[in-house]
């Protein structure tokens, strides 16, 4: 029997685009518990502060400075504030809609892990406001293949704005 690989690349990129789209509905949702779930414990998640740079220098992302830098004991700690009264940000919750495209699905030298790039629009709502925040970025994940089925292990989000027009960024990607 011959195996097709272009069927194979087109059922993993199916099989990790499931995972986002999951991942998506629990953050819209409200439901930050079940998404700490789909996290690995040793998760590195950082949103670099981005800098205007001339074509020739590089690379936009700043190396010193993040507007989130977490593992997963600084993401557990940012859902368990959610449920307290401290959590003036998100009182009322915001409304939010992930909208992921452009899954792009590469194998990492590490057997069980893949390198996941994804642009996503995050649209916001706060309060009773007749305008939304709508936040567009660049995600860079690694994907874990565990005995549980994939898991988050690490995401980079890169900004596509330098000046982030929302009140704060009290809420995930």
């Amino acid at each position: 029997m011959t195996i097709n690989m272009e069927d194979n690349r087109v059922a993993l990129r199916t099989t990790v685009e499931d995972f986002l789209f999951e991942e998506s509905a629990l953050l819209d949702e409200g439901r930050f518990r079940e998404w700490l779930e789909l996290l690995t414990e040793d998760i590195h998640y950082i949103i670099p502060v981005q800098v205007t740079k001339e074509r020739a220098r590089g690379d936009v992302g700043s190396t010193t400075m993040a507007h989130w830098d977490d593992d997963f004991t600084g993401l557990q700690m940012r859902v368990l504030r959610l449920d307290t009264e401290y959590a003036w940000a998100e009182d009322p919750p915001s409304r939010t809609r992930h909208f992921v495209s452009n899954v792009r699905v590469s194998p990492r030298p590490s057997e069980n892990e893949l390198d996941v790039r994804s642009n996503v629009l995050v649209s916001r709502c706060r309060g009773d406001s007749r305008t939304s925040d709508l936040i567009t970025a660049e995600r860079r994940d690694v994907l874990r293949h565990t005995d549980t089925g994939l898991r988050l292990a690490g995401r980079t989000v890169i900004l596509d704005q330098v000046v982030i027009a929302t009140h704060n960024l009290a809420f995930f990607f």
